[in-house]
C-alpha cells in the first residue's frame, strides 16, 4: 500500500481505495471505443468485461505493492469523477513509478486530471518513492500529453509497452525541486 494515495486531497477532490461498489459507476468510462483504446483495453469487447480487467488489474496492484488508481471523489457533489495514481512499472527491464489518470467522459476538460496528477508527483516525491516519474501515453491521446507536459513532465522518448509504442514522458527529482521554488 506504500504507493497508495490514500485519503489524501486537493482543493477539489479526494483520494481513496477502488472498492467492488464502484463498479456499475466507472463501467462507464468503457463505453466509449476510443477511451476504451487510449486505455489499452481494446482487446477486451464489453464494457462489463473491460471494467472487470480493470479492478482485477487494480486489486492486484493494491495486493502487491504495486500502487494502483485511487478513486477521485468530488469534494463539491460526492460522486466519484475519475482516477489516478501510483503504479509500479518495469520499462526497458529499470522500476519506474508511473502518474496515471482516467476522468469519467461528463468531468473531462475541468482540470481534474492535472489536478490528480500533481497530487501524485507531490506525493511521490514528498515521500522520495522513487528519483524519477513517468506517464506512459499512446502518441495519439493528445489530452493526457497536454496533462502531463502541464505536470512539468517532458517527453522523454517512445517505448514498446504492453506490444504497444506509447510515448513515455518524465520528470525527475530535481526538476521537481526547481519548479517548487518557483511557486
Amino acid at each position: 500500500m506504500k504507493f497508495l494515495l490514500i485519503n489524501q486531497d486537493t482543493e477539489r477532490l479526494q483520494f481513496r481505495k477502488l472498492e467492488n461498489s464502484d463498479f456499475e459507476i466507472w463501467k462507464d468510462l468503457f463505453k466509449d471505443d476510443n477511451t476504451t483504446k487510449l486505455l489499452g483495453m481494446d482487446e477486451f469487447k464489453t464494457p462489463e468485461e473491460r471494467c472487470a480487467k480493470w479492478f482485477e488489474w487494480t486489486f492486484y496492484r493494491y495486493e502487491n505493492n504495486l500502487g494502483g488508481q485511487n478513486i477521485l471523489v468530488s469534494k463539491e457533489h460526492d460522486k466519484i469523477i475519475g482516477q489516478s495514481g501510483l503504479l509500479v512499472r518495469e520499462i526497458d527491464n529499470s522500476f519506474e513509478l508511473e502518474i496515471a489518470y482516467s476522468i469519467l467522459p461528463q468531468y473531462r476538460m475541468q482540470g481534474f486530471a492535472y489536478e490528480a496528477a500533481k497530487k501524485c508527483k507531490d506525493f511521490a516525491f514528498e515521500n522520495n518513492f522513487h528519483d524519477r516519474l513517468v506517464s506512459i501515453i499512446f502518441s495519439e491521446n493528445e489530452n493526457s500529453k497536454k496533462v502531463a507536459l502541464k505536470n512539468g513532465m517532458q517527453l522523454g522518448r517512445k517505448v514498446i509497452f504492453n506490444h504497444k509504442e506509447m510515448e513515455l514522458f518524465q520528470i525527475n527529482q530535481e526538476e521537481w525541486k526547481i519548479s517548487k521554488s518557483f511557486t
